[in-house]
């Protein structure tokens, strides 16, 4: 059976129509708890946003949201809104925890939207989602599909090379939601494309055009393929396209520049070895201006040019010094170190306190092993920001809470640190994301406990009692200067406290 024969037809191009609307009219339909289900689902595909009329990131959404929600009226793909600090049961069966969140539903099926936030990325995404996983290629829309996005994968395919279409479907529904997959075995546009199956192209509409894997392949090396070269060889990052490098796998060299002409100065040293590491390092431009702050996450000075490589996934930091000069020899000399593993990660510590027998005992990065990972104790953590209005808030209960303990700290300690100036150590395995976090390692084995109620001293107390190992007989009654019971944040409702005048990645 031939390949062409698997594959359902599809429309020939994909484009984007934006159209404003106005103040007075809306296409994003409003959800209520009577209507949700009723409207959501029996939609083939329908995107609603969760948010709070107090959001600064729901603010900044809302006119992206109503010009996409226009221009994909004809297509009939939905858009939908709902208010969470009304409609509260809504959200709560929904598990909305952050603002805005926004959820993609397949007949009545919730998952994840992981697109960006302004309208042509939303547009893009929602018609991706409307497609099949893999479109049909035929030579009617070759070409328009070919050139329908930035980022298109082609396969084509004969009747014997069964296994590795069936290889190429398995990648494209992991991938659907990042790229546009299509298919053929039709003989006119294989001579077109001129090609022998089984073949796979990307096509893509920067650096080179378009990129070629030829012969048998299995799904690592179509994986690596689409890694390697989905990714500009030198391109901007900014919050919309952060995301996709994080999610590529790859380190990232992050090139810092104030101004245009350091920028070219920047391209014009680093382009050479961006293209001998390609494939093994993604690099790009960041403007010092807007992003100066994320210099901060690479233990970077910020002070401009500045280079630096970030493994995100794993939170490695890799400065480069900035007592040199950013040239193509050096880079390449710190960048084949890397690649080679011969450079460890920078890990940023304040000071060790000389005296650290405060109730709260005091964590850095230098003496975080050391005390956190000590396996004859239960130890709980507060990882805090000192300008977090949510921290300053739990401190008093916090200081009291170590007060508690104080006489048992041969069996609990408690614990407190500064993550804006304190790194994990590589030991560590998990992440810190919003604040405060709260948790707790427990002797023996170290395993963590994330503490997720509210944050008074008697459900502190209550959660050492049920899930520390070594027991502490202690009274949960409130001390007297015990301050809130305050639900901890989530990741996302943490982020939306801006703490200085630069955006975010």
């Amino acid at each position: 059976m031939l390949i062409k024969s698997l594959l359902s037809s599809i429309a020939a191009g994909v484009f984007l129509a934006c159209t404003i609307v106005t103040a007075e009219e809306s296409d994003v339909l409003t959800l209520t708890k009577d209507s949700f289900k009723t409207i959501v689902e029996p939609e083939k595909l329908i995107l609603v946003e969760f948010y709070a009329p107090w959001c600064g990131h729901c603010k900044a959404l809302a006119p992206e949201y109503e010009i996409a929600a226009t221009a994909l009226k004809d297509k009939n793909i939905k858009l939908a809104k709902v208010d969470c600090t009304t409609e509260t049961q809504v959200c709560a069966e929904q598990d909305i925890k952050g603002y805005p969140t926004l959820k993609v539903f397949k007949d009545g099926n919730a998952s994840e939207y992981n697109g960006g936030r302004k309208a042509d990325l939303i547009i893009n995404y929602m018609k991706k989602q409307a497609l099949p996983a893999i479109s049909d290629v035929n030579v009617e829309n070759f070409d328009n599909f070919k050139d329908s996005d930035e980022k298109v994968i082609i396969g084509f395919f004969d009747e014997n090379s069964q296994e590795e279409f069936n290889t190429f479907s398995q990648i494209a529904e992991g991938l659907r939601e990042d790229f546009l997959f299509g298919a053929t075995g039709q003989k006119e546009v294989i001579t077109k494309a001129e090609v022998k199956p089984p073949t796979i192209i990307l096509y893509k509409k920067f650096d080179e055009g378009k990129n070629v894997l030829e012969g048998t392949f299995t799904k690592d090396e179509i994986t690596t393929f689409i890694k390697k070269n989905s990714i500009p060889l030198l391109a901007e990052i900014g919050p919309d396209n952060y995301s996709s490098y994080v999610d590529s796998g790859l380190p990232v060299g992050f090139l810092f520049y104030e101004n245009p002409e350091q920028r070219t100065k920047l391209g014009q040293e680093v382009e050479p070895v961006a293209k001998e590491f390609k494939g093994l390092i993604s690099f790009v431009f960041i403007d010092a201006n807007k992003f100066g702050q994320h210099a901060d996450n690479i233990n970077l000075k910020q002070d401009w040019p500045a280079f630096g490589i970030s493994k995100p996934e794993e939170n490695l930091k890799f400065p480069f010094d900035q007592s040199k000069n950013i040239t193509t020899e050096a880079v390449k000399e710190f960048v084949n170190q890397f690649v080679k593993g011969e450079i460890k990660p920078s890990i940023k510590s304040q000071p060790i306190p000389e005296k650290n027998d405060e109730p709260v005992v005091v964590l850095v990065a230098d003496n975080f092993e050391g005390i956190v990972y000590d396996a004859t104790k239960d130890v709980l953590v507060e990882f805090y920001a000192p300008w977090c209005g949510h921290c300053k808030k739990l401190a008093p209960t916090y200081e009291k809470l170590g007060e508690a303990y104080k006489a048992a700290t041969d069996k609990i300690i408690i614990a407190k640190m500064d993550a804006t100036e304190n790194d994990l150590p590589v030991k560590a395995t998990f992440k810190v994301s919003g604040f405060p976090t709260i948790k707790l390692f427990k002797a023996g084995d170290n395993e963590i406990v994330d503490y997720q109620g509210d944050r008074s001293y008697e459900n502190i107390v209550e959660f050492l009692n049920t899930n520390a190992i070594t027991k502490v007989d202690l009274d949960v009654s409130t001390p007297e200067s015990s301050s809130t019971s305050e639900s901890a944040p989530t990741t996302t409702a943490a982020a939306e406290e801006k703490h200085d005048e630069h955006d975010e990645l």
